[in-house]
């Protein structure tokens, strides 16, 4: 099985892969700030069908300019998104919503250091682990944008832990690297959501039928991390690229 896992994480860890995942939003982003601020959008708003939410946050970074991170501190989202408007911007995401999830960014944003910015607002804070990352990241919202953000950390977190992957692995045509000087990416969490959750049961990683809890996560990178004790999250790439080349053969 190990050596099965680490061979599809080759197969898959590729630069192709940012073709049609939600990472491919983050070119052109350039680097520090606004990469993780346009990076924590992307993640943020990646919940349903690639086909239809992709397009969403190309919107948002479009109108923002290419510059997410200063649209945001600048308040100009509120051009575009009213705490009064319930009308749907991305089907359970309301224009309300997005706004609180905006307001609230931007608030951890300016306590984010003398650069303003998501890996100052954790560093400030002393955060250099997953579950710490999750924990601040949850605790900085305050549920105020649930369920885009998460209220705590009892559920996986999934679009969290992606971001961090995004933001902390090194050494890869994928993941950016950002924050691996001061973040050790051996404590990362694997993002889990059904794909990867379906591929870990078959290979005997999770439990048949385990929820989709942060325990469930955790429990699945501690099996990941017997087969990549440096990088467990480097799992993540062999049983979510199998499961969506599954998912397409099965609905081509």
């Amino acid at each position: 099985m190990a050596a099965l896992l680490r061979a599809l994480a080759e197969k898959y860890e590729r630069a192709s892969f940012c073709d049609d995942d939600p990472i491919r939003c983050l070119r052109g982003a350039g680097s520090g700030a606004n990469l993780e601020a346009t990076a924590f959008v992307a993640a943020s708003l990646s919940y349903g069908s690639r086909k239809q939410f992709l397009p969403k946050i190309d919107w948002i970074i479009r109108r923002a300019g290419g510059n997410v991170r200063d649209w945001i501190l600048s308040g100009e989202f509120a051009s575009d998104f009213s705490p009064d408007d319930s009308s749907s911007f991305y089907r359970l995401f309301s224009r309300a919503l997005m706004f609180r999830f905006f307001s609230a960014l931007r608030e951890t944003l300016l306590k984010g250091g003398p650069d303003r910015s998501l890996g100052g607002y954790l560093q400030a804070r002393g955060v250099s682990t997953g579950r710490e990352a999750v924990r601040a990241i949850c605790a900085a919202f305050g549920g105020r944008a649930a369920p885009m953000v998460p209220k705590d950390d009892t559920s996986a977190c999934k679009r969290i832990c992606m971001f961090l992957r995004w933001m902390v692995r090194d050494n890869s045509p994928v993941d950016k690297g950002e924050w691996s000087a001061w973040f050790d990416k051996r404590t990362l969490i694997v993002p889990m959501d059904v794909h990867v959750a379906r591929q870990a049961e078959r290979f005997g990683l999770l439990r048949q039928g385990a929820p989709a809890s942060m325990r469930s996560a955790l429990a699945l990178t501690a099996q990941l991390a017997e087969v990549f004790p440096d990088d467990p999250c480097k799992g993540d790439f062999a049983l979510y690229g199998l499961g969506v080349d599954q998912c397409a053969a099965a609905h081509p």
